[in-house]
């Protein structure tokens, strides 16, 4: 294997030609990090991207419908299996690294460390015994905290390795409750927020009150496509091709979109306003699982909800507050099902209409974007684009935009320049051309 090589196999899995040459230089700075620490050549290749949302922001975890793409950067993991209950895992660019006891509780690191060991501790918990000392080494092209979901690809590709080289997708508790990619691709969320999944019982996770958008576009989404999802539990409602002549290019905003301190407590009060409609959903009527099935359950179940809002009194909730909250729910999940077959049509003003009221929405009844993605969207569509939103959890991140696919290049430069002069010198961190590329991949020695 060399990165010629990889590049050539994600290449006949979509990966769009431009993006070639970057993936192979990202496999060999890999694997050669991998080499010198480990001395030893990998057992395991892997390819995790990162995540494009295209309709459906914070609408996942409340059951809700999401359309996405898989991105074309994302990680290369390189790994071997260890005899000892070692686990060691260096990020190939940045030369960090942590060293981790498999058999032992967290001790409590920081960063991207953290998120290894909460996934290390959750396979140990619910599956006894597994054999998880790994050397690991990756690499990553996706710009960090730019709502892309590095984090995420973190965690998936390191439990998915760990899961590959330890056995576990031979053991009884892992067919019993993982049946297949989806099923992985909800396990591994429920690793990240902590939940259970099945039998396999929930256990400190990162801090993050998730969904799984981003792990079913990383485990299930295909190059060249958008794909739409519903949760609550997960399932594949369609996809559809994006047309040949569109284009998707993204930026983003130079703010970090960071799932920490004050930002961690936005991204999951928003989380929490959609548990809180469910609550009283529950209280008044028959329990359900998730907002989505509540408002699925009549045609006027929205309504009720509504007047049991007003009449109930929430601690930290006023009634308008969730008024909206589930207004935004309402709206964004309608809007999953309205873009899907806009893109199927090839349906240009549908879809810009789309992306024009979920901007707004985001910015009026969310609340999560920031100056410079409101900026952005906005810049956009001065500079060509016919559709533009802000994607991810918002306060901070990036912004995608729509446009014809022989100026894709050129419009991502000028895109630059504006939002740079607005902002007098200051400029998005990174700007490409992302036509969507392939899911995760592994490659075994």
């Amino acid at each position: 294997m060399n990165g010629s090589w990889f590049a050539e196999q994600l290449a006949a899995s979509g990966l769009d030609d431009l993006e070639r040459q970057a993936k192979a230089d990202l496999f060999d700075s890999t694997v050669r990090a991998f080499r010198r620490f480990s001395r030893t050549t990998p057992d395991v290749i892997a390819w995790v991207p990162g995540r494009l949302e295209v309709f459906g922001t914070h609408t996942d975890y409340a059951g809700g419908r999401t359309l996405v793409a898989a991105l074309p950067r994302g990680v290369v993991f390189a790994a071997r299996g260890r005899r000892d209950a070692t686990l060691h895992v260096i990020d190939a660019l940045a030369q960090e690294s942590v060293i981790l006891s498999t058999n032992q509780p967290m001790i409590g690191v920081t960063g991207w460390r953290h998120y290894v060991e909460v996934v290390c501790d959750r396979l140990r918990r619910n599956f006894p015994g597994a054999a998880l000392g790994a050397d690991i080494a990756f690499a990553s092209d996706l710009p960090r905290a730019a709502g892309m979901s590095s984090s995420s690809a973190l965690i998936v590709g390191v439990a998915s390795t760990l899961v590959r080289l330890s056995g576990i997708r031979e053991r009884e508790e892992w067919g019993r409750d993982v049946r297949g990619r989806l099923e992985e691709a909800g396990y591994y969320a429920c690793i990240e927020n902590g939940r259970s999944f099945g039998a396999l019982v929930g256990h400190q996770g990162v801090g993050t009150h998730g969904g799984s958008e981003d792990h079913a576009a990383m485990l299930c989404a295909a190059g060249g496509v958008v794909t739409s999802f519903a949760f609550v539990p997960m399932r594949q409602l369609g996809v559809a091709g994006v047309p040949d002549d569109w284009q998707f290019v993204v930026a983003s905003s130079g703010v970090a979109a960071e799932k920490t301190g004050g930002a961690l407590t936005s991204y999951n009060k928003l989380a929490k306003g959609a548990a809180a409609l469910l609550d009283v959903w529950n209280t008044h009527e028959s329990p359900v699982d998730s907002l989505a099935a509540a408002l699925a359950s009549s045609h006027d179940a929205g309504t009720r909800l509504r007047d049991y809002i007003e009449r109930s009194r929430i601690p930290h909730w006023p009634s308008d507050a969730l008024s909206r909250r589930l207004l935004h729910f309402l709206r964004e999940d309608a809007r999953v099902a309205e873009a899907l077959p806009a893109f199927l049509d090839t349906n240009v003003r549908a879809v810009g209409e789309l992306a024009l009221d979920s901007q707004a929405d985001s910015e009026g009844l969310l609340g999560n974007q920031v100056v410079q993605t409101i900026a952005l969207s906005r810049l956009a569509v001065q500079g060509g684009a016919f559709a533009a939103r802000s994607f991810g959890a918002g306060f901070g991140g990036s912004v995608w935009a729509l446009v014809p696919r022989e100026r894709a290049a050129a419009f991502a430069d000028e895109w630059l320049r504006a939002y740079e002069k607005k902002f007098s010198g200051s400029r998005p961190s990174v700007t490409f051309v992302a036509p969507p590329g392939p899911s995760l991949i592994e490659f075994h020695s």
